[in-house]
């Protein structure tokens, strides 16, 4: 039977976008990156993209286990030298032999990249040298026992030696140090809107299914949502918690979650005796900054009604938050609960700081970053105002806002943090512990707080290398700092969930990294 011309002509486009589907994915991104720089900003959506094109010593699975990357195996020589062999015939994009020396350059360059509002040396700080007794083997020494070195390492993006010796941040935006050994390759990047990618056909790890992939960055959820069901995209990530359910019985689409290691908190200016986004009741600005009184920041935490956040903003897709991390990740507190809201408790404690009547401030905020960030925030605001602390907010795009931040241009702020390294001390010495580039500590504590115990006890923690002592003294550290000193107010825990057309299938992962080349079709 002859079939009508229309059908013919019907099927064949079918199996054109069938074929082309099997060698395309299109994935919308929740939020524009900053820089293609592996090295400029430790920021989640940078560091996504950056894994797709460079490589790492040590790789973790979607609950952060680690497991071996370009280092095959890794152990302790004594209590201040790790070894790491690394995997032979890995290749960079360009065709160059990877060897020992190209971590040596990277570690080197990571403290030194100019004008980096969050930077890597956290993770790098501790190394005191590296050396390679052979192109394959890597020494690293450190002042200290460092048992979470391999930890540290899942942060570091490797680039070649002559990159990492010469190349600028711009050279990375514009492509032309774009070389890793990754999984893909990089080819287009227009900022705000699309980075590009080709298949590594030469990876040394697991193929990846998709020939091109396009990283979409469309910040607006219903526009992703829409992008999802017309099929411009066949994955998105930041699926809007309004839209979970329904995507979860639609035929045509398949949703992934995973509670994560994002912790969704305010930070607040606890440093500087004058802060400019602070004021009096009207409008004058203050001469003397309320936030460095403990009393005032647990007053903060109490006025915050962080059930009705999870369960009316992000719609059961969170988790109240009283410390770092959720108490199922390494080296969390027992004793750290998410705090109850209690307004009468929050006034008579503004009123002990010598605040009876309250004070005002501006709380700024990212619009486009965390799930719901600019509702919560209005949430956040309403909440404070209620216990006597009239609260403005302004909310920009995440660009605008960490280039601000960075420059400590807020008194108060809410902001987000995922612990690369899956286990405390990644958010206790980044976002509470004094601020040193020498020790690498404190690089994203945007609220300048300090505390002489705190960062000892830090510091002690990480030297120790049993782990069940170690985590017992992160713990120590953040009963400290949130119980007793409320360095920062933890709010909640985010939900990741990601939604896929179907007959795709996706492993949501604790860190949110929405990574392509683990998108197969579903068996």
């Amino acid at each position: 039977m002859k079939l009508p011309r229309y059908v013919c002509a019907l099927a064949a486009a079918l199996l054109a976008v069938g074929s082309a589907g099997a060698q395309e994915l299109v994935v919308g991104l929740s939020t524009p990156v900053t820089a293609l720089d592996p090295h400029f900003h430790n920021l989640t959506p940078n560091n996504n993209v950056a894994d797709h094109v460079f490589d790492k010593l040590v790789h973790k699975d979607a609950k952060e286990q680690l497991k071996p990357g370009l280092a095959e195996s890794w152990k302790a020589l004594d209590d201040t030298t790790w070894e790491f062999k690394l995997r032979k015939g890995v290749k960079w994009h360009d065709g160059g032999e990877f060897t020992a020396e190209d971590v040596i350059a990277t570690i080197k360059r990571i403290p030194n990249v100019p004008n980096s509002p969050a930077s890597f040396a956290t993770y790098t700080r501790p190394i005191t040298d590296v050396s390679a007794p052979d192109k394959l083997t890597l020494r690293f020494k450190t002042a200290r026992p460092h048992p979470l070195l391999p930890n540290d390492l899942v942060a570091i993006r490797i680039v070649p030696k002559r990159i990492a010796e010469a190349a600028k941040t711009d050279d990375f935006n514009s492509g032309k140090a774009m070389i890793g050994t990754g999984p893909y390759k990089f080819k287009e990047y227009v900022a705000g809107d699309r980075v590009v990618l080709e298949r590594n056909d030469g990876y040394w790890g697991p193929k990846p299914h998709w020939k091109t992939v396009r990283l979409r960055m469309i910040s607006n959820a219903p526009a992703r949502v829409a992008a999802l069901l017309a099929g411009d995209v066949q994955m998105i990530e930041a699926v809007p918690t309004a839209d979970i359910a329904r995507l979860a019985k639609d035929a045509r689409v398949t949703v992934a979650s995973a509670v994560s290691n994002r912790l969704i908190y305010l930070h607040m200016d606890s440093d500087r005796d004058k802060s400019p986004y602070l004021f009096d009741k009207s409008g004058k600005p203050l001469e003397k900054n309320p936030l460095k009184d403990v009393r005032v920041r647990k007053a903060i935490s109490l006025a915050i009604d962080r059930d009705a956040i999870v369960s009316r903003i992000m719609e059961g897709q969170a988790q109240p938050a009283g410390q770092l991390l959720p108490d199922f990740f390494p080296g969390t507190s027992k004793k750290l609960v998410a705090p109850k809201v209690n307004q009468e408790a929050a006034k008579k404690l503004l009123a002990d700081a010598g605040y009876p009547n309250g004070f005002a401030l501006t709380l700024h905020s990212p619009n486009n970053r965390y799930i719901n960030d600019e509702k919560v925030a209005q949430a956040i605001a309403q909440f404070l105002t209620r216990a006597g602390i009239d609260t403005k907010l302004e909310a920009m795009p995440s660009n605008v806002f960490f280039s601000r931040a960075g420059k400590l241009e807020f008194s108060f702020f809410l902001a987000g943090w995922g612990a690369e390294t899956g286990e405390t001390s990644s958010p206790l010495r980044a976002l509470i512990g004094t601020f040193s580039p020498q020790t690498g500590m404190g690089q994203a504590n945007r609220g300048r707080f300090s505390d002489d115990g705190v960062d000892a006890l830090i510091l002690t923690a990480m030297t120790n290398i049993d782990d069940t002592k170690r985590n017992l003294m992160l713990a120590a550290a953040s009963d400290k700092a949130i119980g007793e000193l409320q360095a920062i107010v933890p709010v909640h825990y985010e939900v990741s969930s990601w939604a896929l057309r179907k007959g795709l299938a996706y492993t949501g992962r604790a860190d949110q990294y929405t990574y392509a080349f683990e998108v197969r079709p579903a068996k």
